[in-house]
């Protein structure tokens, strides 16, 4: 009898034994598990990686497409200097006037060259620039004509710029220049150098009524709207000659391109 009970505890023991679970082959399992795992992952993130890649370059392509290169090579003036303000009202005050015209007034010159930029403007949008020939200098028109030969319409289409949608103008740098070539004549030349900031749309934001942020420049919904324009007159005044005011640098740019190119 105490023998059927020790052989039927024994059997009972051996299928306890097997019944248990065994924890090295669990475990095992596990580091199984996580090492097919693991590969899986990195292969998640390429694929995530690839649309936002390839988001940022069909951006990066379209901002290139509607940049404006530069269309002289002329450095980009963006804000007045104190300096050259205190400069230019001595020069127009004790130079021009007295010696030059005394009929001269900054504030309808700078009326009529916002007319010029907006003329100038146009004619360059539609490429014609030998209608230009009174109104730029020939070497000018020569510099730009390469320029905007080369740009599609949507970065000629920038170049339009109506004088209502012009914010801020003031001159940068007023001049005075001799040329004493001729030991009979000396020639006499004003020269001013004008900067305009516009925005594109401001007249029509105005007629609604809309209000314009003073810092519209920094938004990310204006900075494509925003532009500047350098400009820069020239006049002689040689005794007994006549002449007109004219453009001998014409220069106009995105300000975020200008920004973008000095990261």
């Amino acid at each position: 009898m105490q023998h059927t009970l020790r052989r039927c505890l024994a059997m009972a023991r051996t299928s306890l034994t097997r019944l248990q679970p065994r924890p090295i082959v669990a475990a095992s399992r596990t580091q199984d598990t996580r090492a097919i795992a693991s590969p899986m992952q990195p292969a998640r993130r390429s694929f995530a990686s690839v649309p936002q890649e390839q988001d940022k370059k069909e951006q990066e392509a379209r901002e290139s497409h509607n940049r404006l290169p530069r269309l002289m090579d002329f450095p980009e003036i963006v804000w007045p200097s104190a300096l050259n303000t205190l400069k230019n009202w001595i020069t127009i005050q004790f130079i021009i006037r007295p010696y030059f015209d005394s009929e001269f007034q900054l504030k309808d010159f700078i009326y009529g060259a916002k007319q010029a930029l907006q003329v100038v403007s146009s004619r360059l949008m539609g490429g014609d620039l030998d209608s230009l020939d009174k109104l730029v200098s020939p070497e000018a028109i020569a510099e730009l004509r390469p320029v905007i030969q080369k740009l599609s319409m949507t970065q000629r289409r920038q170049l339009e710029i109506k004088e209502s949608d012009i914010y801020l103008s003031f001159p940068y740098q007023v001049g005075i220049m001799f040329d004493e070539a001729n030991d009979k004549l000396q020639k006499r030349f004003v020269e001013i150098t004008m900067v305009f900031h516009v925005m594109r749309g401001l007249s029509e934001m105005r007629e609604r009524g809309e209000e314009i942020p003073w810092n519209m420049g920094t938004l990310p919904e204006y900075q494509d709207k925003v532009f500047i324009c350098n400009y820069r007159f020239v006049k002689e005044f040689t005794a007994g000659q006549h002449s007109d005011w004219t453009i001998n640098v014409a220069n106009q740019f995105r300000a975020i391109d200008l920004i973008n190119e000095t990261k």
